[in-house]
């Protein structure tokens, strides 16, 4: 969903990040300009380009409109009462806000580096103010995941990292996906969104499953978007127990679970 040129916030964030090197001052990142549009009851997000970020539907704006959004949820098969749930890139707020929603007991955070998405999402996406459960942090996702105090703390990790201009996601490397992990419990459970069509697609994979034990894709959907699903730790699936947590996931939210279990079946760890 994302234009084939070089990332202008990739290589901002780069310059500030904590792979810059010592001693150079830190740049302020360049963003692209957000903009809106609306077609048919949803509102979408992009960055000054005609690709989708994000949607909300107008009549339901806790509702994770877009598919492979509502795949980013497939960890809910393997924890029915998280704890902790991060999302890394806002987007329009739709799995921060259906997360804070569904689960009343779970702390929620979401991390975006661009003051400006988190200000579109405040006035024009319905997302709810900071309270004692939800946090939404104006910060670059590279330094929450390296910091110490989030690590083995996480039951779901949501990263979802595009900027207007590449289809690659804008944090990709070893060390990255390595402080992912670090910031999952044992039995924490991370999904990315990956571009299927394009070259950075083959990279991701292979970092990720350098770094995690067991690594699942779901179907691509949207001409594109491809969710993986990565745990710490070898795992082998029981899809008797699955297709019945699946069951009990639509019942509770009308997401379609038991196609995320039917694409666990046809992926190869």
């Amino acid at each position: 969903m994302l234009i084939k040129r070089k990332s202008i916030e990739a290589e901002g964030n780069f310059r500030s990040g904590p792979q810059a090197a010592n001693n150079i001052t830190r740049r302020k990142p360049k963003f692209a300009p957000v903009t809106l549009s609306e077609l048919d009851g949803v509102r979408y997000l992009h960055f000054g380009t005609q690709w989708i970020q994000g949607a909300m539907r107008l009549r339901k704006p806790d509702w994770p409109e877009l598919e492979y959004a509502q795949q980013m949820m497939s960890w809910m098969l393997f924890h029915s009462n998280p704890n902790n749930i991060v999302q890394l890139g806002l987007g329009t707020a739709a799995l921060t806000k259906f997360c804070y929603r569904q689960f009343p007991t779970a702390k929620v955070t979401a991390v975006d580096i661009n003051p400006a998405v988190i200000m579109i999402c405040e006035s024009m996406f319905k997302l709810p103010p900071n309270d004692d459960r939800l946090q939404v942090i104006e910060m670059d996702a590279m330094d929450f995941v390296t910091d110490e105090e989030n690590h083995n703390s996480l039951t779901a990790l949501q990263v979802d990292l595009y900027d207007a201009t590449a289809k690659g996601p804008v944090l990709d490397s070893t060390e990255f996906y390595q402080a992912c992990a670090n910031c999952l419990k044992e039995d924490g459970v991370m999904t990315v969104n990956l571009f299927g069509d394009h070259p950075s697609f083959a990279k991701n994979m292979k970092v990720l499953k350098y770094v995690f034990g067991t690594v699942f894709c779901l179907p691509e959907v949207h001409d594109g978007n491809v969710v993986a699903i990565a745990f710490k730790h070898r795992l082998k699936l029981d899809f008797e127990i699955l297709y019945r947590r699946a069951d009990e996931i639509f019942a509770q939210t009308k997401l379609p679970a038991k196609t995320w279990v039917d694409g666990l079946a046809k992926s190869k760890a």
